[in-house]
């Protein structure tokens, strides 16, 4: 037997809660709390942080739903609490947490399928992440990494698709000089870019 509510859609089961359903919210929470709570550990960098701030959008969602007028897909919605959580947090405290970078010492790169090296490029790939401006890390981490389109991060962030672009395009030119000895382990010459584009000037 089916559970009652696996045959609604996002929107019907919002619309459920409003009118009264116990169960619809929860239905909710279950089938997108994995993505949420991505975004929030992603942008925080810490669980304490992350689950905080998950918790306290998750309320906001079930306290506002009624508000929700249908004008974005309701995991954009959700998306775009979530985010908001994250962001109070972050100016809130008043210093990132930080990744401790494994020490360089001049070994020789390891083999490509080496779970250690795999572990330590995670590490540094992560560390890179949270060097970034916040809003520059958060429009990556929705794109990039949850794989929202970038209409839909624009609707998150309350933004123009133009600035989310920028802001990607700004990230992952910082990513790719922090990063750059991952692609070219015997080194190289480092090339620095002439400048950075605008937010107003992404296409």
């Amino acid at each position: 037997m089916r559970p009652p509510h696996s045959g609604l859609d996002d929107r019907s089961l919002l619309h459920a809660h409003v009118d009264g359903d116990s169960e619809a919210f929860a239905e909710l929470v279950r089938r997108h709390r994995d993505r949420l709570w991505a975004v929030a550990l992603r942008t925080l960098g810490n669980t304490e942080d992350a689950a905080d701030a998950l918790q306290d959008a998750l309320l906001s969602a079930y306290r506002s739903a009624g508000s929700y007028r249908g004008e974005a897909a309701v995991t954009t919605w959700m998306h775009r609490i979530v985010v908001n959580a994250c962001l109070d947090r972050v100016r809130r405290r008043q210093a990132r947490p930080t990744v401790p970078l494994p020490e360089d010492d001049g070994r020789a790169p390891a083999a490509p399928n080496d779970p250690i090296a795999s572990r330590e490029t995670a590490i540094d790939v992560r560390a890179a992440l949270f060097e970034l401006p916040d809003d520059q890390r958060i429009a990556l981490v929705l794109v990039d990494v949850q794989g929202h389109p970038v209409a839909d991060v624009a609707e998150m962030l309350g933004i123009a698709v133009g600035t989310v672009k920028s802001r990607c395009a700004r990230g992952r030119a910082r990513l790719a000089l922090r990063l750059g000895h991952l692609r070219n382990p015997d080194g190289g010459r480092r090339v620095e870019p002439t400048e950075e584009p605008t937010e107003g000037g992404a296409r």
